[in-house]
């Protein structure tokens, strides 16, 4: 580890399940106690707004793109490492044995955050209240109050394949994700 790189770099850390804000809030603390920011440039915990529909109703919310993992940009040195090492809820960095490896632009970009500007990069995803195998009310329609199961979501999640019962028969029905909620 007695290469210390004088270029700051994005290296990823695996924190223990639900301690990403924890160990971000703790490293930011260590860092200014230990007066140490002249090696760290930022920490990200790479986050998505998901719109969950369900029926007509819409809920957005705010998501860890990577549970348990924090990425960090910083100088690698000895001292630096043990900081974060020390941290309480980190389990190490991630890369062979005990040794980081950076990662690459395109790989930060890839994970959500802007390599240069260390700015988040927004991103946003639809999760429907249901899914395949799942059993629906109709909301709306000529089936309107039964139920039906889902047997495929458009991949613009936007429209609905559901079997439901017709006059004793099982009949496939197309509907938008709107005429339908989770029963």
């Amino acid at each position: 580890m007695n290469d210390a790189s004088t270029e700051a770099r994005w290296y990823v850390v695996h924190t223990y399940s639900g301690y990403e804000n924890k160990v971000k809030t703790s490293l930011e603390k260590a860092i200014e106690n230990r007066n140490m920011t002249a090696y760290f440039f930022d920490i990200q915990i790479p986050m998505e707004t998901i719109v969950e529909v369900d029926g007509d109703k819409q809920k957005e919310i705010e998501d860890k793109v990577f549970p348990s993992y924090v990425m960090i940009k910083m100088i690698m040195t000895d001292e630096s490492w043990h900081v974060v090492r020390n941290i309480r809820g980190v389990t190490g960095f991630v890369g062979p044995g005990s040794k980081p490896i950076p990662l690459s632009d395109a790989e930060v970009a890839s994970m959500g955050i802007d390599p240069e500007h260390a700015a988040k990069v927004e991103t946003s995803a639809v999760k429907l209240a249901f899914e395949v195998g799942d059993t629906v009310r109709i909301e709306s329609g000529l089936l309107e109050g039964s139920t039906a199961v889902v047997d495929e979501i458009s991949p613009d999640m936007t429209k609905v394949r559901v079997t439901a019962s017709m006059f004793g028969r099982n009949t496939s029905i197309e509907l938008d994700v709107k005429d339908v909620k989770k029963a």
